[in-house]
């Protein structure tokens, strides 16, 4: 048998996907969701070649080493019940490590740049229970300290990012810009300009108003199953494509982007990608944030601690999926969507959480649910009992996850774990009401509430 041909570089030089477009958007958070959602919708538009994108990783420098000895290119993996489709993505221009602090302030300030993306998960918006930035946090002090001692000193959470960037746009005078949030928060266009504006007035009173001047912030939903890349997926695009990638991402056929607002000097022609302008996103926001992201929270801490490691296991189980179902019922009532459209949309997720070939792991989605339970869950615990009832979808989730902080299921990997655990620890029901209080203080102090949760938690095995 002849040996099967080695495997070529991916490169632009050898001809692969389109030459580099130049530089006119910055995206910071440089993984696998980014370059499956943004980097894909903005190599689908018409005008791609207008529109190179320059990349920066949130804190691991690897992917964009990667990614820079590729030019770029990556192969994206769409993976379907039929097969696999391999496409070369190519508007990704330059991938940087998150230690290039000057190449991100050198780009921020160009004004050649007109969009900033980012995708920093709920936790890197730093937010406080009040919904603006969390002043007291070290990091944050330490950002501020640093940028009210030199502006251009590296600094490490992703608004003080942001706000040197702006600093040295507007030194500059470089123009208006768009800055576009693309994780799962609520109004996430509004909540970025209020932390970076919070975040700018620690460094200088009234420097937010300064900085946001010429600056619009969108509001946007994104929806796009895309998990880890496994070592494996490297020899599978081998096999079918003859080329050495060494930063492959997969994903599933289904991706939506909603997006409203003004871009304040120009930006691709997603819509003509398959995205959606609206004046209104809350409608399509509220239904992915409680009946996928809510729904991928249920799957996470209850099939965990049923033993699955995956949500296409979890899902199979009868159980889970009556609870996913009971949740769905609970917060579907809920959604301002029309009817058809909330039940087309549930029968597609169901299809899409039985993909088989899609190993979306459990605890990838069970990582830092302090922050997401309070908007993927809450909204509907909160109208529930104000409608006098004690939900059972909803508090089974609370119950899973605090058998999760007690050590059930996947390991704990939260921005408050140390907080979290020692809060989870000790009598069950006394630990429920402390890491509730966390959540919402009228949640601990809700005996019902309490009493549900425990029991949920009692009955997925927490003692």
């Amino acid at each position: 048998m002849t040996p099967p041909a080695p495997a070529r570089a991916l490169s632009r030089a050898s001809g692969h996907g389109r030459p580099a477009p130049p530089v006119r958007m910055v995206h910071l958070g440089l993984g696998n969701f980014f370059r499956a959602h943004q980097a894909w919708y903005t190599d689908r538009s018409p005008d791609a070649g207008e529109w190179g994108i320059a990349a920066f990783t949130g804190r691991r420098s690897e992917p964009a080493r990667r990614l820079a000895a590729q030019d770029g290119l990556y192969t994206l993996v769409t993976r379907a019940g039929g097969g696999d489709r391999f496409d070369i993505v190519s508007s990704l221009s330059h991938a940087h490590g998150a230690e290039d602090h000057g190449s991100w302030l050198g780009l921020v300030a160009s004004p050649d740049v007109r969009v900033v993306t980012l995708t920093v998960t709920e936790a890197g918006y730093l937010l406080g229970a009040d919904g603006g930035i969390e002043r007291d946090r070290p990091e944050v002090q330490a950002d501020a300290g640093a940028l009210r001692g030199d502006p251009a000193t590296p600094v490490r959470t992703a608004p003080a990012r942001l706000v040197a960037g702006l600093i040295a746009r507007r030194r500059v005078d470089a123009g208006p810009l768009t800055l576009v949030p693309c994780d799962n928060l609520p109004g996430n266009g509004a909540a970025l300009a209020r932390v970076v504006g919070e975040m700018a007035d620690l460094v200088a009173p009234g420097l937010g108003t300064r900085l946001l001047a010429s600056v619009t912030c969108v509001t946007t939903m994104v929806d796009r199953i895309t998990p880890r890349t496994t070592p494996d997926l490297l020899e599978t695009v081998a096999a079918a494509t003859g080329l050495d990638d060494r930063a492959p991402v997969v994903t599933e056929p289904f991706s939506e982007w909603v997006l409203s607002g003004t871009f304040a000097a120009g930006r691709p022609r997603w819509e003509d990608a398959g995205a959606t302008f609206t004046d209104d996103v809350a409608p399509f926001e509220q239904r992915k944030l409680w009946l996928l992201n809510g729904a991928h929270s249920l799957l996470a801490y209850t099939g965990a601690s049923r033993g699955h490691t995956t949500v296409d296991e979890a899902f199979a189980d009868e159980a889970c999926r009556a609870w996913l179902q009971a949740w769905w019922e609970e917060a579907s009532p809920y959604l301002t969507l029309p009817h058809d459209a909330v039940v087309a949309y549930r029968a597609a997720l169901e299809e899409r959480f039985a993909n088989p070939r899609i190993r979306h792991r459990l605890d990838q989605i069970a990582a830092d649910g302090s922050q997401k339970l309070a908007v993927r869950i809450l909204p509907t615990l909160r109208r529930e009992r104000a409608a006098g009832r004690v939900p059972p979808g909803a508090t089974r989730v609370l119950g899973a996850w605090i058998g999760h902080l007690r050590g059930q299921g996947a390991p704990v990997d939260d921005v408050r774990a140390a907080e979290l655990g020692v809060l989870a620890a000790g009598p069950l029901s006394e630990a429920v009401r402390r890491v509730l209080d966390v959540l919402d203080p009228a949640l601990g102090g809700d005996t019902a509430v309490v009493t549900a949760v425990v029991a949920h938690a009692r009955e997925l095995g927490a003692s």
